[in-house]
């Protein structure tokens, strides 16, 4: 008697019976489910009917199968049947599916998310849109992604990296797997890790740079700088910050919304909500700022008509002069994030309340990207435990003799 498997190394149900003194086993790509195996074992009652009828035809049920010519008795009309091989079902070419999923997703997407997909979206249907999207196979993901590892990236001479590939190849992941599930065929993506990517290291200022910086900049832009360099605000939360979103009494910055590309838009995520609190510098920076910009623009920072920043004009024109002007390293402004991050906690600030002021849920990231800028944190010598039993226990001996006598007692 026949019996419907499931394959060890895929996972996907195949056919296992005898016919004519010979053990058959058909496959399909049908991953393991209760209905899968309720429309196979349908199939198989079929087949054995046939069998044991003597009327059993293997071209009949698999056409396609290399076992059918051991048993061809005479040519026969192939009968689909689809749940016994469901890879050969149609399905739409790549190019219409990646459309038809870009159109459904994109209300869930951003307008700076939407552009960066529909770019990956228009290079993956160049090289996969005159297939049908259920016969891409494993070894086609895979030469692809061989291929972007030779492509030279835009404007360099080095290939692309890893983290690119990996954001290039995520659509197309996700395609797959969409299209997997709803045709019933098995993912060609399954097992295909992403590349490891190198860890990228911060690059922020020192205590003296960012003064250099700041009493150098354009007078016009120091406030911007000073805000940008002492409250770990993203660009885009800088450009997009508002006055009512300025609370002098309370000295807070409510961060609600940033700017991507020329629009407003909500926070980074629901974590990027959050509340900062002004030091001093800050205080006086955005007063200052208030003069100049505070009854013309809804915007804290902007440009002569009222209008946001636009980062790239500012990186440009005044950043990366101002940093060849100072003879310091070329980087990027979202430097000032991380210089803010590794002041704090140099100064011995709490990693929670850092961490809140960042925008991150937890301190993981905190000291994961920035510990080793802070000697305190990585100092392992115990001279900070020694500091403190000196300071606190040393100065004052212990009465050992009291301690000893009671324990005698």
């Amino acid at each position: 008697m026949g019996s419907i498997r499931k394959h060890s190394q895929t996972g996907a149900l195949f056919f296992d019976f005898r016919y004519d003194a010979v053990r058959c086993r058909e496959y399909t790509t049908l991953p393991d489910t209760a209905a899968n195996k309720k429309k196979m074992e349908k199939v198989l009652t079929m087949i054995e009917a046939d069998i044991a009828a003597g009327t059993f035809d293997y071209r009949r049920y698999f056409p396609a199968s290399k076992n059918a010519a051991r048993f061809d008795v005479a040519p026969t009309v192939a009968v689909s049947i689809s749940v016994a091989a469901p890879s050969v079902q149609p399905t739409p070419l790549f190019k219409d599916f990646a459309e038809t999923w870009y159109l459904e997703k994109e209300v869930e997407w951003r307008k700076s998310h939407r552009i960066t997909i529909r770019r990956e979206l228009d290079s993956l249907i160049s090289r996969f849109g005159e297939q049908a999207v259920g016969q891409i196979t494993k070894a086609d993901v895979l030469a692809y992604r061989a291929e972007l590892g030779k492509v030279t990236a835009r404007g360099k001479e080095t290939k692309l990296s890893a983290a690119r590939i990996n954001k290039m190849l995520n659509p197309l992941r996700q395609i797959l797997n969409e299209a997997a599930d709803r045709f019933n065929f098995h993912t060609p993506y399954q097992n295909i890790k992403q590349l490891r990517i190198k860890r990228t290291d911060v690059y922020p200022f020192s205590l003296d740079e960012v003064k250099s910086i700041l009493g150098t900049v354009r007078e016009d832009f120091r406030n911007y700088f000073t805000v940008r360099f002492f409250t770990g605000l993203r660009t885009g939360e800088a450009d997009g910050l508002k006055w009512k979103y300025v609370d002098f009494e309370r000295r807070l910055i409510l961060v609600r919304e940033t700017i991507v590309l020329g629009d407003e838009e909500y926070t980074k995520t629901d974590g990027s909500q959050r509340d900062i609190q002004m030091s001093q510098l800050v205080f006086e920076a955005l007063k200052k700022q208030f003069e100049a910009t505070g009854k013309i623009s809804e915007f804290v920072f902007c440009n002569r008509l009222g209008k946001p920043l636009d980062h790239k004009n500012v990186t440009n024109r005044v950043w990366y002069p101002l940093l060849r002007h100072l003879g310091l390293a070329k980087r990027r402004p979202y430097q000032c994030r991380h210089t803010a991050a590794t002041l704090w906690l140099a100064a011995g600030e709490a990693p929670e309340w850092i961490a809140r002021q960042l925008g991150h849920t937890t301190t993981e990231m905190l000291f994961r990207v920035y510990s080793r800028y802070v000697p305190n944190l990585t100092r392992k010598d115990g001279s900070a435990f020694e500091r403190l039993i000196t300071q606190s226990i040393a100065s004052e001996p212990l009465p050992m003799k009291n301690v000893e006598e009671k324990y005698d007692a």
